[in-house]
Parts: structure tokens; C-alpha cells; sequence
């Protein structure tokens, strides 16, 4: 076995000994799995190994990392159940014919601002679709323009289930559907397709105070004839303000990369949270990245059934989390998943 690979593991076999949290056990799973991490760093020597080198240098390389989330896995139980003994051993004795307090609840915040963006996209003459969160390669991938071994599959950390689907990474995995559910009408009739489509997404990806592996998007889609980035920044911007209530709002439009618009764009704001001074919430950049979104590659159009030299449309992805994020203030996205009532109950107003 290569020695770094076994320097590897008795270093994490000490460090997981010293281990008394839950929050120190992330930032070790962060250090060794994380896109920066020590198992990654060791396929970027790959490049340098023969072919039969490589082969047997990956193998042990999945290996480590499969006894790296054992060992994970293992000591995250381990501490889960000391916890758990620690909270009820400070459990005071208490008297079962107390009557209850009942408080009102509330919709969680990803609800409100959804259900405020439907509201918004459907004055414009959008229609709200719903899809299924697990999906195959081709909805997810081969259908926006994204083949096997295509370099964005590296973009996006994947679950895979057991039967060849996956857990969707981005509502994107529904657009070939609705270019087939409308065409007939964008055909026949001359209708536009206009349509958002809300759902939550998975990516197997460190988390921080912007980051987190389950989210949730909203998908939008129009085409038509003559279509252009003008009606895409028209649309954004119209939904934004009608969210903040503030026509003020900076958005700044700056390219960007992504495999089924050409050309493609990041739609950023305005940090809320700092005011634009930088914070952890925005990466210290004062902006935060809300919304790719672009032309439709004709490549798309092409798979869904409509000819790209007769009809164009714009998409975008609007990260609804992160709006959440900038809407109330919430500087760390792990919050909104955390299901703490606590924090959650700041809401309870717009119940």
C-alpha cells in the first residue's frame, strides 16, 4: 500500500480518538473528503503514474476514502448516542398531568418565499409544474446538453441510487419534459412556453455557511419567437422586486458557464445580510450568486423537440434557499434544513 495512503489513515485513526463533537467531526470529514480535501489532493498526482500505476493507485485511493466515511460513519453513532445519554440524564423528573403549552405554527420560509415567487411568475403568464426528485441520467444530464464524461458532471457531486437514477442536482432535470408537454401548443397555436417549476435538489458536497447538500431551486423556462436576454432580465428583475419590495435592489448580470445555455450568465445581488461590505453569507464579496441562467443551447430545444432556427428561449435556476437567505436575514443556510424551532419560529407571523 502506497505510504501516504497509510500515513492517511493513522492520521485519521488518532484524530478520531481525540474527537469529543459532532461539530469537530464535520470539520474532519470536511478535511479529508471535502473538494479540497486530503483524499481528493491524492488523485491530482494520478497524471504522473503509468497506466498500471494509476490503476492500482485508484483503487487504493477508494478504498481510503471508503474507510475514511466508515470510520465517519462509526464515530458520528458513537457520539450521537453519548449525547443522547448526556440529555436525558439531565432529564429532571416531571409531572405528565401538566397540560401542554400550544403554540401557533408557521410556514417554514422556503415556503413563503416559493409560494411568493408562483405568485409573481404566474402575473407574467407562467404556468407551476411540479417534478419528481428522483430522476435518470439522461432527464438530469444527457438532455441538457451534458453527455457521459462530460467535465460538468465534475461540477456537481451526485447521488446515485442502486437502479441507475439519481436524486436530481438541479430542477434543470425537468426543462426536457415541459419543452415536450408544450411544444404541441408552441407549435400549433404560437404559444410561448412559460412555465416555473419548484423543487428541492441534492448534491453530495461539503456544507458552510453558504453551502448545503439538500436545497431547493425553481426552474424557469420560456420560449417563443424572438425571445432574448432582454425579456430573461426583465422577468429576474420583476420577481425580485416584487420579493424584497425594494426597487432599488442591485443585481448585476456577469458570465457564466453551464452546459445548456449558450450564452450563460450568473445573476447575483446585492448581499442583504452586510449591506454589500462582505460577510461569510456572501464569501466576502458583498454579492451573492442567486441565479444561472441564459439562452437555451439549441442542443436542448433540438432534444425537446423544437427547432432552434425557428424558435429561442431563455432559463435560469433561481436558488430559492438563497433568496431566503438574503429576503430574512438568515446568515447561515444550514439553519433553514436544521429543523430548529428556534429558529424557525421568527416566522411565525407570516403563518
Amino acid at each position: 500500500m502506497n505510504q501516504s495512503i497509510i500515513s492517511l489513515r493513522e492520521k485519521l485513526d488518532a484524530t478520531l480518538n481525540t474527537v469529543s463533537t459532532i461539530s469537530e467531526l464535520e470539520n474532519i470529514k470536511v478535511e479529508y473528503l471535502g473538494k479540497k480535501g486530503s483524499v481528493t489532493a491524492l488523485l491530482k498526482n494520478m497524471g504522473s503514474l503509468s497506466p498500471e500505476e494509476r490503476k492500482s493507485f485508484g483503487s487504493e485511493v477508494n478504498a481510503l476514502k471508503n474507510y475514511v466515511e466508515q470510520a465517519i460513519s462509526e464515530k458520528t453513532a458513537i457520539l450521537q448516542a453519548l449525547e443522547l445519554q448526556k440529555e436525558l440524564d439531565a432529564v429532571e423528573d416531571f409531572d405528565v398531568s401538566v397540560p401542554p403549552v400550544l403554540e401557533h405554527g408557521s410556514y417554514h420560509p422556503i415556503t413563503l418565499v416559493q409560494r411568493k415567487c408562483e405568485e409573481v411568475f404566474r402575473t407574467m403568464g407562467f404556468v407551476v409544474e411540479d417534478y419528481s426528485e428522483i430522476v435518470t441520467d439522461y432527464e438530469c444530464f444527457e438532455s441538457l446538453n451534458i453527455p457521459p464524461f462530460h467535465p460538468a458532471r465534475d461540477m456537481q457531486d451526485t447521488y446515485y441510487l442502486d437502479n441507475g437514477q439519481l436524486l436530481k442536482t438541479q430542477t434543470s432535470a425537468a426543462q426536457n419534459a415541459i419543452y415536450k408537454k408544450y411544444r404541441d401548443a408552441l407549435i400549433n397555436e404560437g404559444k410561448p412556453i412559460k412555465a416555473v417549476f419548484p423543487g428541492r435538489c441534492f448534491r453530495n458536497e461539503a456544507t458552510d455557511a453558504c453551502h448545503e447538500n439538500t436545497f431547493f431551486q425553481m426552474e424557469g423556462v420560456m420560449v417563443g419567437k424572438d425571445i432574448s436576454i432582454a425579456n430573461l432580465i426583465y422577468s429576474m428583475k420583476t420577481m425580485l422586486s416584487e420579493v424584497f419590495e425594494n426597487y432599488d435592489l442591485k443585481v448585476r448580470l456577469r458570465p457564466g458557464f453551464f452546459p445548456f445555455v449558450e450564452p450563460g450568465f450568473e445573476l447575483d445581488i446585492s448581499c442583504q445580510i452586510c449591506g454589500g461590505e462582505g460577510c461569510p453569507s456572501c464569501k466576502h464579496s458583498g454579492w451573492l450568486e442567486l441565479c444561472p441562467c441564459g439562452m437555451i443551447h439549441p442542443n436542448v430545444l433540438k432534444e425537446g423537440g423544437i427547432d432552434p432556427d425557428e424558435y429561442t428561449g431563455f432559463a435560469f435556476g433561481l436558488g430559492l434557499t438563497r433568496l431566503v437567505m438574503m429576503k430574512y436575514g438568515v446568515k447561515d443556510i444550514r439553519d433553514l434544513n436544521s429543523g430548529s424551532l428556534t429558529a424557525m419560529s421568527q416566522f411565525i407571523e407570516d403563518k
